[in-house]
């Protein structure tokens, strides 16, 4: 029995049968359509008042018969010619229910990405009432120019030869160099959100999604959202709206469709079955982007850990093709199937790779250890992605890090030494930024490099004061510290971009709070007074004083520098007069050179 494409559901059989019977039907070479095909297709188009589109070989065979709804009918893929300097060697005619033959943006797209020999539709209203066709007539600027023609009559339509327009066409194409390089093969993403009471406004989370598919090095074609107030569970978005992002992905060229939330492995699923294409998330997304951008070994396999635990329970998506039996000696237990060998495989990568990264987290250890011993103050940036941290921490030590004006620019935590005004040293670190739904994979895979932030002493956090959204940016990093068990630290507010901000009374706004203060890392707009707020706020965790060293106990001074910050040494008669910065704890320890305690 032969297939029948697109929806059949709830349609009659004797109208099924229909459909089937065209398949019996042929056409003269050359020759466009019949007029029996052209009315047994009105027909049934008079009947459902859906589409209903056939594919011609040419040997003028039916190949293909496919059935859809009043706007669009779903076009199965061709199995003809795919090189580029040639057609598929397939016409498809399609109907119009209503009367009106002129090529839509969709019939038009699908021409030029399928280069169908002939793309027709049947103005279809009680009978044929007109044709319009189009077709691929050259190559300009890299890519196919079509033209288009009509209405005609039915008649008109028949006498059309189209053997030759076929041969004029593909002449002038070989004619052309086109090759696979020349068409352009970038990623063309389609994207989708949902907006929620009490979440982000759905515009600007998908402005900023835009932007992590730019930096993933996909193209933006378009953008849809739904207002819901919770997520389908087969489909995340109404089945309606799965079939308008249908069209709209048909007519936009989209090749990739990106949601701006989590979906579940059934969802993603469910909504590649229905729409044809790769349909990825939020999450998948930003594990893309840190994969591209990870540059230390340690950063690789934490990207590597956090891809993997998120695809370990998306690999039943792929079907049936993965609950085949598995081949080949010592690749399975006995009935094994290949996915349960791909999910064991995928567990032991995990637990190889945890192991791995606890090693490097030991090693690090070390090196905090060591700076705790010598009591050396600590200060993180935090703060959302592309704030501009990378950008203050070379402004402030010289650093040499990499910063972009892009999403994720670091991923590697960088520390480096800094002196404040007073003369003392501090450790200042670079972290990873965050963003709003990150994945909780990649917090878990990166809770070893954000130690840095749950060991630090002082949270810088840092905010772009110049976005408009800096205040849900701000809730998105304070949500994570949360989650890290960090929000409690003592923080200093850290404004940056202030110069692009040109009203006065925004930035007296932004700075009410004490431990607030407006910076800019590029022109170095208040930089001196940070370190002054810096300074202060390690006033409180460390404390100052003077200590007498007796000329005997001399050996004491090469332990000072170890332990603590060292701010002048002079030698004086009575003994040697150490000025330090102390913790509490080497306080106690050192309490009796401080003249007058005993």
């Amino acid at each position: 029995m032969p297939d029948i494409y697109g929806e059949t559901k709830g349609i009659k059989k004797v109208v099924l049968d229909n459909l089937e019977q065209l398949y019996e039907q042929s056409v003269p070479f050359g020759q466009t359509i019949t007029n029996e095909i052209a009315e047994a297709m009105a027909a049934i188009t008079d009947q459902l008042n859906r589409e209903v589109a056939v594919y011609i070989n040419r040997r003028g065979n039916i190949v293909k018969v496919s059935v859809g709804d009043t706007n669009t009918v779903t076009l199965p893929k061709t199995e003809g010619r795919r090189g580029l300097n040639r057609l598929s060697g397939i016409r498809c005619i399609h109907t119009h229910p209503g009367g009106d033959s002129r090529l839509s943006n969709v019939d038009l797209t699908s021409l030029k990405t399928m280069r169908f020999d002939m793309m027709a539709a049947l103005g279809v209203h009680g009978g044929v009432r007109e044709i319009s066709f189009g077709f691929v007539s050259g190559y300009i600027a890299d890519d196919y120019e079509l033209s288009t023609i009509g209405p005609l009559t039915l008649a008109e339509f028949t006498q059309i030869d189209l053997g030759y327009l076929t041969n004029q066409i593909e002449r002038q194409l070989e004619s052309k160099d086109i090759t696979s390089m020349t068409i352009a093969t970038a990623e063309r993403a389609l994207l989708v959100g949902v907006e929620r009471q009490g979440a982000w406004d759905v515009t600007d989370s998908l402005k900023e999604l835009a932007q992590l598919v730019e930096t993933a090095g996909a193209e933006v074609v378009g953008a849809v959202s739904q207002k819901r107030s919770h997520a389908d569970p087969a489909l995340f978005i109404g089945r309606g709206k799965v079939q308008e992002i249908s069209l709209i992905r048909q007519e936009m060229s989209a090749n990739i469709i990106v949601f701006d939330d989590e979906l579940s492995p059934a969802q993603q699923r469910n909504l590649e079955q229905l729409l044809g294409i790769k349909v990825i998330d939020r999450p998948a997304l930003i594990l893309d982007i840190f994969a591209q951008r990870a540059r230390s070994h340690e950063g690789k396999l934490q990207v590597e850990l956090a891809q993997l635990k998120y695809n370990l329970p998306r690999l039943g998506g792929q079907g049936l093709v993965l609950s085949r039996l598995g081949g080949g000696i010592g690749t399975r237990g006995p009935g094994e199937t290949k996915l349960e060998v791909d999910r064991r495989r995928i567990r032991s990568r995990i637990n190889d790779i945890e192991k791995e990264i606890e090693n490097l987290k030991k090693h690090r250890n070390l090196h905090r250890e060591r700076r705790q011993a010598a009591s050396v103050p600590t200060a993180s940036l935090v703060g959302y992605t592309n704030a501009g941290k990378s950008t203050l921490l070379n402004k402030l030590t010289n650093a040499g890090v990499l910063a972009e004006d892009k999403l994720f620019a670091t991923l590697d935590p960088t520390t480096r030494r800094i002196k404040l005004p007073g003369g003392r040293e501090i450790l200042l670190t670079d972290t990873v930024g965050f963003i709003q739904k990150l994945p909780h994979q990649l917090i878990a895979a990166f809770r070893g490099t954000l130690e840095e932030v749950v060991q630090a002493d002082l949270l810088l956090h840092v905010i772009d004061a110049s976005h408009p959204q800096h205040k849900q940016q701000s809730q998105a990093v304070y949500k994570v510290l949360q989650e890290l068990g960090v929000d409690t630290k003592p923080v200093i507010t850290v404004l940056n971009k202030s110069d692009q901000i040109s009203n006065e009374h925004t930035l007296e706004r932004l700075q009410r709070d004490p431990a607030s203060i407006a910076v800019s890392a590029t022109t170095g707009m208040n930089l001196e007074k940070l370190l002054a707020m810096i300074e202060d706020a390690f006033k409180t965790t460390m404390i100052d004083t003077v200590l007498v060293v007796p000329y005997n106990d001399s050996g004491l001074i090469s332990k000072l520098y170890d332990v603590a910050n060292v701010n002048s040494v002079e030698y004086n008669p009575e003994g040697i007069h150490v000025a330090v910065s102390l913790a509490p704890e080497q306080f106690e320890r050192y309490k009796k050179y401080v003249v007058g305690d005993e």
